[in-house]
């Protein structure tokens, strides 16, 4: 009973227009950066490593390297600050988590890709 009543409460603020994406996918997260009274878009450009949480409460970890230093960002997937998610590379993966991706470098943080 519960369950059904917190989900036609967070009914109304799901995305309708979430681009589906998985595991080990390269993906650009499109976001909204304020400065000042200007708004303008950031891209965050990676691969997912996580997903988790399920409803409003659905969350993504996004890893890229940086001048040699992993970045990992975690961002809600139904936020009204993510303008869209475009999956650049769909890769072949067998886990729900690619953490293992932290201790790697190089070419050896590559992923197969996905033939569709």
């Amino acid at each position: 009973m519960s369950q059904q009543i917190l989900n036609l409460v967070e009914q109304p603020f799901l995305k309708g227009n979430v681009d589906k994406f998985d595991i080990g996918d390269t993906v650009d997260v499109h976001t909204k950066i304020q400065e000042g009274v200007k708004e303008r878009i950031q891209i965050f450009s990676g691969t997912v490593i996580a997903k988790s949480g399920s409803g409003t409460r659905e969350m993504f970890v996004v890893r890229r390297i940086v001048g040699g230093e992993g970045v990992e960002r975690k961002f809600p997937v139904h936020s009204p600050r993510i303008e869209k998610i475009d999956v650049k590379r769909r890769s072949v993966v067998r886990r729900a988590k690619l953490y293992f991706l932290r201790e790697r470098s190089g070419k050896s943080v590559r992923l197969r890709e996905r033939r569709v």
